[in-house]
């Protein structure tokens, strides 16, 4: 079997073959390549492969045949150059900052995210040197470019966000970047590539989360970085990013921007995972790649279970509101008519109740939902975001951030939509 590429094939063909031509045995499925290290065969080689005058494996730290299968397939998929997976998607996210800021700049970011997501900016970056500035969403034009000076190095966004259910308005926010030489760096994580595709819109580089629908069973934790076809001519003398442009003397002087490989991706490679190590296992990257084949499945019914759960929820008196695109009448339904493959919306919506109580009340209510700070279950998940997944924020950032002490999150999986809202019903009720 030839190698795929996301040119010939369509994205549901993709995640079933993408990144794997058969090894030896012929085998259907992807092996675990269940090493850490791996046999030179001559000391001559080891040294070109250090010296990366030749590609290939070394150390599983930095590269498995197992993970690099994942890799691929998930770059094939978004249309991109290169992807590299990660132990979770918060290393994703970290490894893809630094690539781009170091001590002294900024980095720009959304005010709707996932709060585990802010923290690591607004309060670990800091620890680094880095200043983080925020902009609001839903006024790209008028926050966004004012915050923009010589040292700032990228902008991060969730292209559906969580749990404030959020579209960006792609466009808007990379045709400022690309006025400005500036990295965009898209979560695409509740949408994955099924949904919506960054690189479509202009964005440098999208990151996930493979733990939540990409892997569909909260079975394995899981981060991936793709960057797009081309973004080396970004990066090559732009003086926003010397640490690609001058010599690293970790690396006997190599300048990543000499290189003809993806410059953004093997940084990731032999700076972060080489010297930090959040790598993917391969035992992990082969449990995502079972869910990855039958996502495209999935993603669509999440997605139409979830529109009937939210329209039951607008409809019912003890809802004050709900918050997801599929409705007409949510204020990103144009958006995600814009923006998303079929106009579907994940499985991913939220809704308000009169008080901080009842919002707790119901979460501990439910039989079919569990209480769970995960997403992307192939079961059905509920949480309250104010005192578990956003406890960290500020009331101040909470409600920049658009979330109440009254707000319900839920993940919707494969069951019977009827039997969901049945549960939703009864709780809401009791």
């Amino acid at each position: 079997m030839a190698n795929l590429t996301h040119n010939k094939f369509s994205p549901d063909t993709l995640a079933l073959h993408a990144g794997y031509t058969y090894d030896t045995q012929r085998t259907m499925s992807v092996p675990i390549y269940q090493n850490t290290a791996y046999s030179f065969e001559s000391l001559q080689q080891a040294a070109a492969r250090f010296g990366l005058q030749e590609l290939g494996n070394i150390y599983s730290r930095l590269t498995n045949p197992t993970v690099d299968v994942l890799g691929a397939r998930l770059a094939a998929l978004e249309g991109g150059a290169f992807g590299v997976p990660t132990a979770s998607g918060a290393s994703a996210i970290f490894y893809a900052l630094v690539n781009c800021a170091q001590n002294g700049d900024n980095i720009l970011y959304s005010n709707k995210i996932y709060g585990g997501t802010q923290t690591l900016l607004v309060h670990v970056l800091k620890r680094f040197g880095i200043e983080v500035r925020v902009f609001d969403i839903d006024d790209i034009e008028n926050s966004l470019p004012k915050l923009i000076d010589t040292k700032t190095k990228a902008i991060f966004f969730e292209s559906l966000s969580n749990p404030q259910i959020s579209i960006a308005d792609t466009e808007k926010i990379t045709q400022i970047a690309k006025q400005n030489k500036i990295i965009t760096i898209c979560d695409n994580t509740v949408a994955t590539a099924f949904l919506h595709k960054p690189f479509d819109y202009g964005v440098d580089v999208v990151v996930y989360s493979l733990s939540k629908y990409i892997n569909g069973q909260g079975s394995a934790l899981g981060g991936a970085i793709i960057e797009r076809n081309g973004l080396n001519a970004l990066i090559e003398d732009n003086p926003r990013y010397p640490a690609f442009n001058t010599p690293d003397p970790s690396y006997h002087g190599l300048i990543y921007a000499s290189l003809p490989l993806p410059i953004f991706s093997i940084r990731v490679i032999i700076e972060w995972l080489r010297n930090i190590g959040a790598t993917l296992s391969a035992q992990a990257a082969w449990i995502i790649l079972q869910g990855l084949e039958t996502l495209e499945l999935r993603i669509k019914k999440h997605s139409q279970s979830a529109l009937k759960v939210a329209e039951f929820l607008q409809s019912h008196p003890k809802v004050k509101s709900v918050a997801y695109p599929g409705l007409d009448s949510d204020p990103y339904n144009a958006l995600l008519k814009k923006y998303y493959t079929n106009a579907l919306a994940s499985g991913l919506l939220s809704f308000e109740v009169e008080s901080h109580q009842k919002a707790q009340q119901i979460c501990n209510a439910t039989e079919l939902f569990a209480v769970v700070v995960n997403i992307g279950d192939s079961k059905s998940l509920i949480i309250h975001p104010a005192s578990t997944t956003h406890s960290q924020l500020s009331q101040e950032e909470l409600l920049s951030a658009g979330i109440t002490p009254n707000t319900v999150r839920l993940s919707i999986g494969l069951e019977n939509a009827d039997d969901l809202i049945a549960d939703l019903k009864q709780a809401l009720e009791s």
